[in-house]
This record gives C-alpha cells, structure tokens and sequence, in this order.
C-alpha cells in the first residue's frame, strides 16, 4: 500500500520552505491514478490559494489536462525544474 505525502509547508512549520501552501508529492502516487489525484487535489484549491506539486518529472502532460479542465482559472509557476524533481505552484485565481 502506497501512502499519500501531503505536507504543510506553512512557514513557522519548522522547515525550510519557500511557499504558505500544501504541498503535495505525486511521487508518492502510483502511476495509474496519479493524474487523478493530482486533478482531485486541484480541484480543492480555493480561489485565490494554490498547492506545490511535486513530481518525478516535468509534468506536461498533466499539465494540459489540468489546463483542458479548469481553462484559465489555472496558473502555473515552476518553482524547481530537475534534474530529479520538479516542484510547481498551481494556483487557482
């Protein structure tokens, strides 16, 4: 059984972060629902928040379907670009 890595990332958390936003690991997803949990995590964001994605690669096929869904309420920000993770803020806006 795979568990879900969702962390608070709010400063004062004790850890060195650079965003106020939940983060959540996708690494930790199996490959077979990731988008889908990606998508459903997503659509929680309220608007005017975001979460920080953080996947095994650059996530562009994700992306676009994010984008086919929620069309110009998505805003995407790379906050790390690889070699071995990146991390993305989505925001709902």
């Amino acid at each position: 059984m795979h568990e879900l890595s969702v962390t608070d990332v709010t400063e004062g958390s004790g850890r060195e972060t650079r965003t106020e936003f939940p983060e959540l690991d996708a690494r930790a997803i199996p490959h077979a629902i990731r988008h889908g949990a990606v998508i459903g995590a997503f659509g929680q964001v309220r608007l005017g928040a975001a979460m920080v994605l953080v996947a095994p690669h650059n996530p562009v096929p994700l992306l676009a379907q994010l984008a086919e869904i929620e069309g110009d309420a998505l805003e995407v920000s790379y906050l790390q670009q690889g070699p071995d993770v990146w991390r993305l803020l989505l925001t709902r806006k």
